[in-house]
């Protein structure tokens, strides 16, 4: 299959034109795709300048490159019309059928999906990502009252990632817990999360995965062998069931998988929306 380079092309940051056309190439597990983005393309000048990037790349491997835009001007989508490839606009697919259907015409503002427009909103996704990096790895827990979820698991089980994603895509409150070999000895919860059973929820992993992360970031002791590895899981996993403690594996799911799991099993409410 020949490597097909796919170009993600915005007059703003390029996110949602990232994110959109990722979905749709995850349907597609044999390509080799070579992605680039090109990010702020507002000017005329601009357009031309991607268009002769883009034909290059085709001249180059022989083979149309895929161009997914989130253009919201017409004239500069105009311009990029011609290039040399697959030509795939979301807001044009979608802005006329929304504008036939609220019998009303779109206001054409750039930059409006990922822009400062909701104060308050933005303001919650910071004070969100605050409380999730000052109550990070049970650094702090004073403020437990105040989170909607503790995530509590065996170290390196995606906690950390996980909160911040709540935090800054939904400005969930989330705190995170790890599991130290001494708590998971005595088969109890520790005496600093105990009152808060309510609001906890547990990460596992596979015990091979877990090994081969923390292998990366400490290969030697007894913390990255296979042994402690399967010790920790199960007791944690065991700490769970006996606590009544809903769990999730963690190993094939990526950080926007499990925060929607956690996000439906526990029915907290998304204080914002992406």
């Amino acid at each position: 299959m020949n490597k097909r380079t796919v170009f993600f092309i915005s007059d703003s940051t390029g996110v949602t034109a990232e994110t959109l056309g990722h979905s749709l190439l995850t349907q597609f597990d044999a390509e080799n795709f070579n992605q680039v983005t090109l990010p702020f393309v507002d000017t005329i000048d601009k357009a031309d300048h991607a268009v002769v990037t883009i034909n290059q790349v085709a001249a180059d491997e022989g083979v149309r490159p895929i161009i997914f835009s989130t253009l919201v001007r017409d004239d500069i989508r105009e311009h990029l019309l011609p290039a040399e490839g697959l030509f795939l606009d979301f807001f044009q697919t979608f802005i006329a059928p929304l504008e036939a259907e609220l019998g009303v015409r779109s206001s054409h503002a750039e930059g409006r999906a990922h822009g400062l427009i909701d104060e308050n909103q933005y303001d919650q996704r910071i004070e969100a990502t605050n409380f999730a990096l000052n109550n990070d790895d049970g650094t702090q827990t004073r403020d437990y009252e105040k989170a909607d979820v503790i995530l509590v698991g065996v170290s390196r089980s995606g906690k950390t990632p996980t909160c911040l994603y709540l935090a800054l895509t939904y400005g969930v409150f989330a705190a995170n817990f790890p599991l130290s070999e001494d708590e998971l000895e005595s088969g109890r919860l520790p005496a600093l999360i105990e009152p808060h059973r309510d609001k906890l929820y547990g990460l596992t992993i596979e015990p091979l995965r877990l090994q081969q992360i923390r292998k990366e970031r400490r290969a030697t002791g007894r913390y990255s062998t296979i042994q402690q590895v399967n010790y920790e899981i199960r007791a944690a996993e065991q700490l769970f069931k006996r606590c009544g403690i809903n769990f999730l594996d963690t190993t094939h799911s990526s950080i926007e998988e499990i925060s929607s799991n956690i996000l439906n099993s526990t029915g907290i409410e998304r204080r914002v929306r992406p």
